[in-house]
């Protein structure tokens, strides 16, 4: 049951990512290649993420199952979460938004927006510092996801 609710939940939040608004640029195209952005990132991880996702990307506990309120907890951002399913633009706008703003209604996150902590660039940072430590393979794919849009 759990484990369909998580389905359900992704599918949704996928479609979601339909219904929002394209950005006419560029800028929230991650850079895992480039090692002065990928720092950053891992600088801006450690501050504002690592508490919640875990220092080594590993989210917490049980990630998969909802908390006794109903949220799901942070997953992980190493190869064996979800993240690397989701093209740049919706990681983008996950972070920066918040889940609440590109999920359908009623499901339910304890992840904050980012907007007015940190900068674009800093998203974009954080984001290729994640994409950076996924293996290759991963790395390709979703490469090839982010250019469908």
């Amino acid at each position: 049951m759990i484990a369909v609710t998580l389905v359900i939940g992704l599918v949704l939040l996928a479609g979601a990512y339909l219904l929002v608004a394209k950005r006419e640029d560029a800028s929230y195209l991650l850079k895992p290649k480039n090692a002065e952005v990928v720092a950053r990132g891992e600088r801006v991880y450690a501050e504002h993420c690592a508490s919640c996702h875990g220092a080594n990307l590993e989210g917490e506990p049980e990630w998969r199952s909802p908390k006794p309120e109903g949220t799901m907890p942070a997953p992980p951002h190493d190869g064996t979460g979800h993240t690397w399913h989701h093209p740049d633009e919706l990681l983008f706008q996950l972070t920066k938004y918040g889940v609440k703003a590109v999920a359908p209604e009623g499901y339910k996150s304890d992840m904050p927006a980012f907007e007015g902590v940190l900068s674009d660039e800093e998203i974009v940072a954080v984001l290729s510092f994640i994409k950076a430590q996924w293996p290759e393979e991963l790395q390709k794919n979703h490469d090839a996801l982010s250019k469908q849009k």
